[in-house]
């Protein structure tokens, strides 16, 4: 399996919409899942020598850099919007700061993940002779939910998503 495959997608849509308006992030050139496990040891005298941990609190992120990315085509300059609006959540603070994100697997597999999260540690700028990178932390809030993946799996009435552009869900 290729890490390559990872595809992440932020909501774009206005607070007052009814369903997600998916937009990847374009330009990604690594992406990692991960979870941070708080674990409380539960070792008790009735197994003499060997000692027991309980996880008792789990959160996850998701790390991801690359390269900025514009709609070169246009006559102004027009950034990538899921770019721009991970961009935007990172100088937000409190709730208002949270977004909703799905990640998942373009090959196939049924690895599909949803949830919220605040972005956090957003960085770009680079050397004179650079393209310009940037990289994000997605702080999960709360426990992420299996979903379907969209490539595989169509909406209602519908094709499976391309693997490049934004599906409704």
């Amino acid at each position: 399996m290729l890490a390559s495959d990872w595809t992440l997608e932020v909501d774009t849509s206005p607070a007052s919409a009814s369903a997600p308006l998916w937009s990847p992030v374009r330009g990604l050139s690594s992406f990692s899942e991960s979870s941070d496990d708080n674990t409380e040891d539960d070792s008790t005298n009735d197994a003499p020598g060997w000692g027991a941990d309980v996880i008792t609190q789990r959160k996850w992120k998701i790390e991801a850099e690359g390269k900025r990315k514009r709609d070169t085509s246009a006559s102004t300059y027009t950034p990538d919007p899921g770019q721009e609006f991970i961009r935007k959540a990172a100088r937000k603070v409190g709730f208002s700061a949270d977004v909703h994100v799905r990640w998942y697997r373009r090959d196939g597999s049924p690895d599909a993940s949803e949830g919220y999260a605040q972005v956090s540690e957003f960085t770009k700028g680079g050397e004179t002779t650079d393209l310009e990178p940037f990289n994000f932390t997605l702080l999960g809030q709360g426990e992420p939910l299996d979903i379907a993946n969209p490539v595989t799996t169509p909406p209602a009435g519908g094709t499976a998503a391309a693997a490049t552009t934004s599906g409704g869900k």
